[in-house]
């Protein structure tokens, strides 16, 4: 359990606010317009009414006692740099700041954010490279280059187990989890058979995953 100030009540700070909380953080959520809040209070520890730039208002929240801040304004860049500056400043020990463009990204890592993040490009990635292939279910991206695929198996791989196929030396990709109706096997050991409808959680450098997926197609 985290404690947890959220700056800026938009969409993405209401979804940010919910999921956090169904995680059992305890979570300040701050806006200057009241409506904004109210939907929230029920989630919250607390919710304060302000208009973040004033200096006065950011001291009021006792920034250093959160674990985490976060800053969701993304309709006005100006505020968004300057209460992260200022957060910051006011002994933050995490500032995640949300931009739209990668211009704004290099600001707000150049005047105190920690992390800087992209919801809907990162939506839109995410939906791209689901929706491109017919044979990817889900997929994750975990860092340049690398992500998480939710594929089904290659149609030799079933019926027989992962020693034999020895996946990670010949197709240089780990099977971290393998799901069925809904049941998920995590770490599946080297005795375990792949059925054929099997989703396999596989992670790797997204080129090398690719050339399992275009396979899928044949």
């Amino acid at each position: 359990m985290k404690s947890i100030l959220i700056i800026g009540m938009g969409r993405f700070g209401h979804h940010l606010c919910y999921n956090l909380a169904k995680l059992g953080n305890q979570i300040m959520i701050v806006d200057e317009v009241e409506e904004r809040l109210e939907p929230m209070l029920p989630y919250v520890v607390s919710a304060k009414i302000g208009d973040c730039t004033n200096e006065a208002v950011l001291q009021s929240l006792g920034i250093s006692n959160f674990d985490i801040c976060f800053i969701c304004i993304g309709t006005n860049f100006q505020s968004s740099l300057e209460i992260t500056s200022m957060v910051k400043e006011m002994g933050a020990k995490r500032v995640v700041s949300k931009a739209t463009r990668d211009i704004h990204a290099k600001f707000l890592l150049r005047n105190g954010a920690d992390e800087v993040i992209y919801p809907d490009r990162d939506i839109a990635e995410k939906l791209a490279v689901r929706y491109s292939a017919n044979h990817v279910f889900d997929y994750i991206e975990l860092a340049e280059g690398y992500s998480i695929y939710e594929i089904p198996p290659l149609p030799q791989w079933v019926g027989k187990s992962l020693k034999e196929l020895s996946i990670r030396n010949k197709y240089r990709i780990n099977i971290i989890a393998s799901k069925e109706n809904g049941h998920a096997k995590i770490m599946p050991g080297a005795d375990y058979v792949i059925r054929e409808h099997d989703h396999l959680m596989v992670m790797g450098k997204n080129e090398d995953v690719d050339k399992i997926v275009s396979r899928l197609r044949e």
